[in-house]
């Protein structure tokens, strides 16, 4: 895949995946169109050499893998990971607010919300509705209504003198979006509105709504921005540019080594789920794969967890030490932190470093400033859930839970190219 194709496609992935359960959709669609095989957990599984497969727990998290042409206890696995999820307002259950014939609802935050760019902007909906059909079954429909429904308006300025030096948002009482104006004697429940959009995308016919988890999002789609095009502009560039950087760097490998992806859902809180990297998702995934011989395949074994990183505002300079404020469009990130709050180590960086090298492309480090703290991700969890070597990096990016981010056009490239070496390479470690 070339450079602009592969930044091309990206702003498909990114269109195409509003909430975790629509990115999963996305990438199952991917690997089912390059030949992957999907397993049920409820079922048994045969696996054969070569083959690849992949796994979906709760719609949400993924993993997909290439069994490889060797025994895996001998080979090891290149591992990467990344997750689905990104902070963002979430409905809540009983959402319905009538003001003065606005009808209005509720939100929850979901994780660490930069809540001012919410205001103003053109938003839509989507997610994962539970429903009861005609035929009386309970399934799961994504809906996304694509189209901007809501709006989170500002207060004007002559009504708060003080905007711009003393405002700040109350969640609860700020940030219920405009969905539209109704009369006093309207009836319609948020419910209705959801079967109609069901109707709408699938035909189904909706019994009973018995349950959604739904977020808003920016309506706005995933652009080029700069005099240059150096930039792309999207929503959920967190995480999901890495979630779109390992799917093409698995279906590019070779698929003679084993190989695998994980996309977790629910890192932005923590992780803890069935299917978040605290859960025991990929650890059963990798106990039916390599069997009794998971502990030796661990031991040969390596994991790049990939998550953005924070490229130097050239706004806040002095948020950065001075020798580790990663550029953007000046190579992907590896992210260290001896309070392992990022898994990497020297050989884990080394063996990235190494790749890179050989293929003549650029790295960077980042090492937060000593006096602040330390974000976190992935890598540590999957590391200490699994015992293996693991590597934290990133594409470097303004505007980091933000409704809309900012990284460069070169950096997801390179990533790609690396991760696609490492998951061919027949020995790395």
């Amino acid at each position: 895949m070339e450079h602009a194709e592969f930044n091309k496609d990206l702003l498909k992935f990114l269109d195409s995946s509003p909430t975790p359960w629509h990115a999963v959709s996305t990438m199952k669609d991917r690997l089912d169109a390059a030949g992957f095989v999907e397993l049920d957990e409820k079922d048994d599984w045969s696996l054969a050499s070569g083959q690849g497969y992949y796994v979906i727990r709760n719609g949400s998290s993924i993993v997909a893998f290439r069994a490889g042409q060797r025994d895996v206890t001998a080979s090891g696995i290149r591992m990467v990971g990344a997750h689905t999820d990104s902070p963002c307002l979430k409905v809540k259950p009983n959402p319905e607010v009538r003001r003065k014939g606005f009808f209005q609802l509720g939100v929850e935050v979901y994780g660490g919300v930069l809540l001012n760019p919410w205001f103003d902007r053109d938003l839509s909906l989507a997610g994962r509705v539970t429903v009861l059909d005609e035929a009386g079954e309970v399934r799961d429909s994504l809906i996304n209504f694509r189209k901007p429904v809501a709006f989170i308006p500002s207060l004007a300025i002559h009504l708060d003198r003080e905007a711009n030096s003393n405002r700040t948002v109350n969640p609860q009482t700020d940030l219920p979006p405009v969905l539209m104006q109704v009369p006093e004697s309207d009836t319609t429940s948020f419910a209705d509105l959801l079967r109609q959009q069901i109707a709408t995308e699938s035909g189904l016919k909706v019994r009973k709504v018995l349950g959604y988890e739904l977020s808003f999002y920016d309506a706005r789609e995933a652009s080029f921005v700069g005099l240059r095009d150096e930039f792309i502009a999207s929503a959920r560039l967190d995480n999901l540019l890495s979630c779109y950087i390992g799917l093409q760097s698995l279906l590019t490998a070779s698929g003679d080594e084993a190989a695998l992806l994980v996309c977790n859902d629910h890192e932005e809180v923590g992780s803890m789920s069935a299917e978040g990297a605290q859960g025991p998702f990929l650890s059963s995934v990798l106990d039916r794969w390599c069997g009794a011989g998971r502990a030796r395949a661990i031991a040969r074994s390596m994991m790049i967890s990939a998550d953005n990183a924070h490229g130097i505002h050239p706004n806040y300079m002095d948020r950065h030490d001075e020798n580790h404020g990663p550029l953007l469009n000046q190579g992907p990130v590896i992210k260290i932190n001896h309070n392992q709050r990022y898994a990497t180590n020297s050989r884990s960086a080394a063996v990235y470093r190494h790749i890179s090298d050989e293929l003549g492309l650029p790295h960077q480090s980042f090492v937060v400033r000593s006096d602040m703290g330390c974000g976190s991700t992935i890598g540590p969890i999957t590391a200490g859930n699994l015992g293996v070597t693991t590597l934290d990096i990133g594409v470097p990016q303004f505007g980091m839970h933000s409704i809309r981010e900012l990284i460069g056009t070169e950096d997801g490239y390179t990533l790609f190219r690396v991760l696609t070496e490492f998951m061919q390479r027949e020995q790395v470690l």
